[in-house]
């Protein structure tokens, strides 16, 4: 692996890790740390005898703005390793793009008072649109770092001519995951400013709520349930025709992470949604993010191949994507 491709998979490890720490400003109520002022804290560069508060929020601050230096050597780099037309280059063009964009949202949240105990609709939109952006920004990350490893040449990495189907199948895991982390957004926000003591506390609110959040709290667990499900299908289906060492590994990676996914769901039900189990769930799905971004990647890089009648008795699977 070279020195960039290295570089590149820290910049993803290190941005997933300023998400879950952004995660922990929502959970810990600290957005509003810093008052309504953005770039500065409280009216300061450098906060004076900052309240706890303040520390996490001015640390997530400083974090995020350290991504997106880092996500600036990411491109002046990339443009100097690889050649003009190179994929590298144009996914490290649009990991700026989506990091720029990551700051304004976050500074529409703080400028217009959308954290802390702000329980609108409003923000329960903008933090969707937050998590949308984020996801997009995970997955141009983690594909400059996989064609930065993989791919040699110029050549278009991707093979969408006859794959058509596996393409669409394989969008639409995209797209599900996305709605999906979007609900679970929203559902951690209503834990977070409408935390229940019991389980039977938890029913009772869903079957009579009193607040917007509360009524959506439910959405989530029941949609990952039936999503997760849908998820494993598709990736057994694909990964059944399209061999390919990469594509072998990931989908056993994403079964696993799946399935792992939805046991730490439902212990977050049962703990009523501890914040550092609410950190875990969010590292998690990151996890299964990246990896689908990049089992497409694989799925869309590999040839088609046959399987053999005596391994499956549907031999139509074999054919299915064809």
């Amino acid at each position: 692996m070279n020195r960039f491709a290295k570089f590149a998979w820290g910049v993803l490890i290190y941005n997933i890790a300023v998400v879950v720490w952004g995660a922990y400003v929502r959970a810990s109520k600290s957005g509003a740390g810093c008052g309504d002022h953005w770039p500065d804290c409280n009216g300061e560069i450098i906060p004076q005898a900052p309240t706890l508060k303040t520390i996490v929020e001015f640390t997530h601050r400083t974090t995020s703005g350290l991504a997106g230096v880092l996500v600036i050597v990411l491109l002046v780099w990339a443009f100097r390793a690889f050649a003009k037309g190179h994929i590298v280059r144009l996914t490290a063009v649009f990991s700026l793009i989506f990091i720029v964009i990551e700051g304004l949202i976050g500074a529409v949240l703080v400028k217009k008072g959308l954290v802390a105990e702000n329980d609108s609709l409003a923000r329960a939109l903008v933090i969707s649109i937050h998590l949308v952006n984020t996801l997009i920004l995970l997955a141009v990350l983690a594909l400059t770092a996989w064609w930065a490893t993989t791919q040699k040449t110029i050549s278009a990495p991707l093979r969408l001519a006859g794959n058509m189907k596996s393409t669409l199948i394989l969008g639409a895991c995209l797209i599900g995951v996305i709605l999906l982390s979007a609900t679970g957004a929203i559902t951690a926000l209503g834990a977070t400013l409408f935390p229940v003591n019991s389980l039977a506390e938890g029913l009772a609110r869903d079957l009579a709520p009193k607040h917007f959040l509360e009524s959506l709290i439910w959405i989530h667990p029941v949609a990952a349930v039936f999503f997760g499900l849908f998820l494993t299908f598709c990736v057994v289906l694909i990964g059944s025709v399209r061999k390919s060492p990469a594509v072998t590994l990931m989908a056993k990676f994403q079964i696993g992470l799946v399935i792992f996914q939805l046991v730490l769901g439902g212990v977050n039900l049962l703990l009523h949604a501890p914040v550092w189990l609410q950190l875990v769930h969010l590292l998690f799905a990151n996890l299964v993010w990246v990896n689908l971004v990049l089992f497409t990647a694989a799925v869309l890089e590999a040839q088609k191949t046959s399987i053999p009648a005596r391994e499956t008795p549907q031999p139509e699977l074999a054919t299915a994507l064809q």
